[in-house]
């Protein structure tokens, strides 16, 4: 191997070892047992291999960070979600850069510019919600740098992405509230550009329609899904009839039944309410929500696996089909007439 500069993938081949273990190895890294590092140390010296550290600044290199870009990070359910990324990656020896786009497309647009300028070796993203088109994602694409998507995730094959199924985990609210006898159920939703939304709206019209229930487009209520919004939407319940409210997120079902009781309407007796998420205000609100339970940390763990593997040339992403979790429905005392 005269003349020719060694790298972890010499030293990988020799020991028949991944070159991420040889990588942390050669890191003192926890998740590498003692006699392996010293076997990779031994080997690097004997085969003369040096750190380079000026190369593993640059794009052919690995830079071992991450990049996360989220609409909110106060969200119950993104901080389950970059807990199990954190999780997995920091065992492996990754480090995370975490942003937030506010809901707002300009914003996301600078922070992938910010983690691409910042040469991460792979980027996760959940779209913000008024993100219409993906131009800006195309540098990574272009320059080969893993990109996938999760939760928030473009229309179908556009590019790799984890979710669930929104459609059939609405559907099932929907359904339980009519087995209790709900016949005006309000549907309580967020932008429709965003696949979670539109998707969850297209499984309660399923269930309204299998229940031969008429869907009026006065009992859905677009709005941002925030508490405030979940307080003037239970203003609407009274005018509408409603028997039954589902909403899209637990944070607003939680205000608007809170403010629903507050207004005399009996729950569950008057109106049902369910939401979604399993966040935990669902279980810290009287009474306690009926809410999907939709797997935070396991998509997180999910996500930085496919992304280590793609890394590691154990998986190629691009060829990747969609991954959906399953979810449950958690019926509590909200909706609970039986």
């Amino acid at each position: 191997m005269k003349g020719k500069e060694i790298t972890i993938y010499d030293i990988a081949t020799k020991l028949g070892l991944s070159p991420s273990t040889v990588s942390r190895g050669l890191k003192g890294h926890y998740t590498v047992s003692q006699k392996t590092q010293r076997k990779i140390a031994s080997t690097a010296e004997s085969m003369g291999y040096r750190f380079n550290t000026f190369a593993a600044s640059l794009r052919s290199s690995r830079t071992n960070t991450i990049g996360v870009v989220v609409p909110r990070l106060n969200s119950y359910f993104m901080s389950q979600v970059i807990a199990g990324i954190e999780k997995v990656l920091s065992e492996a020896g990754y480090n995370l850069l975490i942003s937030q786009s506010l809901e707002d497309v300009n914003k996301e647009i600078r922070n992938v510019k910010t983690m691409f300028n910042s040469r991460v070796d792979a980027l996760l993203v959940s779209l913000a919600s008024d993100t219409k088109e993906l131009s800006h994602f195309d540098v990574f694409t272009e320059r080969g740098v893993p990109l996938l998507f999760f939760d928030r995730i473009p229309g179908k094959h556009t590019a790799p992405a984890i979710s669930i199924d929104n459609e059939q985990a609405a559907y099932e609210v929907t359904k339980h509230l009519i087995q209790q006898g709900a016949k005006t159920i309000i549907h309580i939703t967020g932008n429709q550009l965003r696949n979670v939304y539109a998707d969850r709206l297209k499984g309660y019209k399923r269930a309204l329609s299998a229940a031969k229930l008429k869907f009026s487009p006065d009992h859905v209520i677009i709005n941002d899904l925030s508490e405030t919004s979940g307080i003037a939407a239970a203003a609407k319940l009274k005018a509408l009839k409603a028997d039954a409210v589902f909403v899209a997120n637990d944070s607003c079902a939680a205000s608007c039944m809170k403010e629903a009781k507050r207004l005399g309407l009996r729950v569950p007796d008057d109106v049902m309410f369910a939401g979604f998420n399993n966040d935990m205000i669902s279980r810290n609100v009287e009474p306690a929500l009926t809410t999907v339970d939709y797997p935070g940390i396991e998509m997180g763990e999910l996500a930085a696996r496919n992304l280590l593997a793609h890394l590691d040339e154990r998986i190629d992403l691009n060829l990747m089909k969609d991954i959906l979790l399953k979810t449950r429905l958690l019926v509590r005392e909200s909706s609970s007439k039986s």
